[in-house]
């Protein structure tokens, strides 16, 4: 009986629990309606004013990702390059009979029309191996003339035999800001007139690829898709305007990966009015090396490593006798300043002398022990005076062929029929030594050749650079 009264006890117990709970829900519910509700219902001080664009607005917005106005302008003035040469090999049985094995190769890129009178700019490593140089335009082919290259910025200057040609409008690189649209012209894969689009990644790249004595590397880095074919195209801004010519890439695959870079149009206008001037770039010449002012070469030279901000550039190896030296600059000075630009990087310094000619004179600002100084340098050419450097092409019937000094030895090109062509050397080959002798001046060689009678070693390199040793018997 008792356990019955505990179980009825406990079931009543348990609804008025239940029944407590169920309104405390109930009443819990309300409250939150009436807040959502009320909240709902609230009426702000200042009622909500959506943005409306007017229809101008709205085209304006537009237009300002409207690529079409800047390919219609450029896209006509880059033309399409072919690099013809003849693959060649030799050896001693090919002197014997009189012959050699070659095959026709043919490379393709991009170049752009800078005057209407036929004058075309392209890359150096596009046309430094060929025999012929073809350029299609409007299709039609010409047979092109090269006017001179520039290696130290991997440019070079044909002509071709036309009037009335679209000449690109020249842009400015020194305005170019980094975020800006850039658009890429040119013949990637062999697909002539080709329009990509990107932004300015980056300004004054230095990314040692160009070869050479005195290299001047200050690329404009962009993500346009650049691909084989590309080099020597055009890069232009909005307005279609030309601020750079497409050079490289960096990529693992040999394709676009976002990474490409393109000569400055400041740089390249003084280029293309030296090569068609003076057939050969007009280099002014520092005399020193600099390197990054930065905590490792702060701590190389001596200087102090703990500043906030490392500004400038350092003087690395002074050369003797060189303008650096004249001038009283030694190793260890940061360099600021020319005239009124500031320097903070290699690339920047090397861009400010490529606008230079031998014989000009800037003022250099710099730090030596913590004290600001500034002295006039006057630049010199690579022959250590400030002469203007002319191209000196000699010619010889019984070798076949033009020769002229570069740095690194003797170039010879425009082979015809005559010896060299019957020895079998490659067009653009560069002899460096002849019988392990160095030979810099194009009238020995022709005295050489004209005149010596056994066995003769060869060393040089070929356009491409690669080191190509022969030897052969002179009867």
């Amino acid at each position: 009986m008792n356990t019955f009264k505990i179980i009825v006890v406990g079931f009543i117990s348990g609804l008025a629990g239940a029944f407590v709970f169920y309104s405390y829900q109930q009443e819990k519910t309300a409250r939150q309606q009436q807040a959502q509700y009320e909240a709902a219902n609230y009426t702000p001080i200042t009622p909500y004013q959506p943005t409306i664009i007017q229809p101008s607005e709205a085209s304006s917005a537009g237009e300002s990702v409207d690529f079409s106005f800047a390919a219609t302008k450029a896209t006509p003035s880059v033309v399409y390059i072919n690099s013809i040469s003849q693959g060649r090999s030799y050896n001693s049985w090919d002197w014997f009979f009189g012959s050699t094995g070659s095959q026709t190769q043919v490379s393709s890129g991009s170049g752009v029309i800078f005057s209407a009178d036929g004058y075309i700019v392209t890359n150096n490593h596009v046309i430094e191996t060929a025999e012929k140089i073809q350029v299609l335009y409007n299709k039609k082919q010409y047979d092109a003339e090269l006017i001179g290259t520039d290696p130290s910025t991997d440019l070079a200057v044909l002509k071709i035999k036309e009037s009335n040609l679209p000449a690109i409008t020249l842009g400015n690189s020194k305005n170019l800001a980094v975020g800006e649209w850039v658009i890429a012209v040119g013949n990637p894969f062999s697909l002539s007139s080709t329009v990509t689009v990107g932004v300015v990644s980056a300004k004054g790249r230095k990314i040692n690829i160009v070869d050479d004595r005195f290299p001047i590397e200050s690329f404009i880095q962009t993500d346009a898709a650049i691909n084989p074919g590309n080099s020597g195209g055009a890069l232009v801004n909005k307005n279609g305007e030309l601020v750079g010519i497409n050079t490289a890439i960096l990529s693992r695959t040999g394709s676009y990966t976002g990474y490409a870079f393109a000569v400055p149009i400041d740089i390249v206008k003084k280029a293309v009015e030296d090569l068609i001037k003076y057939g050969t770039p007009q280099k002014a010449i520092f005399g020193g090396k600099v390197v990054e002012h930065d905590f490792a070469n702060a701590r190389k030279y001596g200087l102090d490593e703990n500043v906030k901000v490392f500004k400038g550039v350092i003087v690395g190896k002074i050369e003797r006798n060189g303008a650096a030296a004249i001038a009283g600059l030694q190793e260890g000075d940061i360099i600021t300043k020319i005239n009124n630009t500031e320097i903070n990087s290699e690339s920047a310094f090397e861009e400010e002398l490529a606008y230079h000619y031998p014989g000009d004179k800037i003022t250099v600002s710099y730090l030596r022990g913590n004290k600001l100084a500034s002295v006039s340098l006057t630049l010199l050419n690579k022959n250590g005076d400030t002469s203007v450097i002319k191209r000196t092409i000699y010619n010889d019937a019984t070798l076949g062929v033009s020769l002229e000094a570069v740095d690194y030895g003797v170039k010879i090109f425009n082979i015809k029929d005559g010896l060299f062509k019957r020895i079998g050397l490659p067009e653009n080959y560069t002899i460096i030594q002849i019988n392990r002798r160095q030979v810099k001046n194009p009238s020995d060689v022709i005295e050489f050749f004209n005149s010596y009678k056994g066995r003769v070693y060869l060393y040089g390199i070929n356009g491409s650079k690669q080191e190509m040793p022969l030897s052969f018997y002179l009867q």
